[in-house]
């Protein structure tokens, strides 16, 4: 299988995907530092550029386009202005859906998404013949040492879907295996001013994953109050913004299943 990837970054989802067995036919990035990595790990790669610019009859039929479209209209951690923030680029990404019409789509944001703008994004899948199922997965599901929640959907072509199939999620990611209970980084519990956001019940420290603990080998080596490690920012900018891998590769695997099953 194929897949085109929208704001790639540092391409934490092209990795995953590539792992779960696909390959890259194309990638969207505009920030330097990320196009530098991109351009060195997948040199033969063509980066189409600003979403916002991409003329979609070109670049050519691929069976997945996925990406994170930007969260800072929906994170907690912002102003949340929604579809009116500037960097609400859904609209684009929804426009190269309608265009390449690819059998699945990948989407990743953060899971305040779920409270503000989601049912959008779903009505408008729905509308260019999508069905839907997403579940929030955190990177502690595949054994990191933080939770780091993220809403992921799955979205696929309804001329391939049975005909009583909906736009429902059914929890069928299926990410548990096992329990495993670590103390774990959770600035997501407690919030930017060390407190939990009203309603948001507290989380449980017991979290699942699919393989044992060692696959996760160790956090990249960027401390926050390093000195004299190059880029520094832009790295730690990068790794931020970036999805873990291991969770793009569960995922991608779900849907080389589903794919074989079709």
């Amino acid at each position: 299988m194929k897949f085109g990837s929208l704001f790639s970054g540092i391409g934490g989802i092209d990795l995953g995907l590539e792992r779960a067995g696909m390959t890259c036919a194309w990638q969207s990035e505009i920030e330097p530092y990320a196009c530098q990595v991109l351009k060195k790990h997948w040199p033969a790669i063509p980066n189409v550029g600003d979403i916002r610019g991409i003329d979609w009859t070109t670049v050519g039929t691929v069976d997945v386009v996925a990406g994170g479209y930007p969260c800072q209209p929906f994170s907690y951690a912002g102003r949340r202005a929604g579809a009116d923030d500037p960097r609400h680029l859904w609209p684009m990404f929804a426009e190269c859906l309608r265009v390449v019409r690819p059998r699945y789509a990948l989407l990743e944001n953060v899971s305040g998404h779920l409270s503000l703008g989601f049912g959008d994004v779903q009505a408008d899948l729905a509308a260019l013949g999508y069905d839907t199922q997403w579940d929030c997965i955190p990177a502690a599901a595949v054994g990191a040492p933080h939770l780091r929640d993220r809403v992921f959907v799955i979205a696929t072509r309804r001329d391939g879907m049975d005909s009583d199939s909906n736009s429902e999620s059914d929890g069928t990611f299926n990410v548990a295996a096992q329990s495993w209970s670590s103390p774990m980084a959770n600035t997501h519990q407690q919030g930017l001013q060390g407190q939990r956001r009203p309603g948001v019940p507290k989380r449980q420290t017991t979290v699942r994953h699919t393989r044992p603990v060692c696959w996760w080998q160790s956090e990249p080596g960027v401390g926050r109050v390093a000195n004299g490690v190059p880029h520094r920012v832009d790295r730690l900018r990068g790794l931020g913004n970036a999805v873990v891998p291991q969770v793009a590769e569960h995922i991608g695997r779900i849907i080389m299943s589903m794919e074989a099953n079709t």
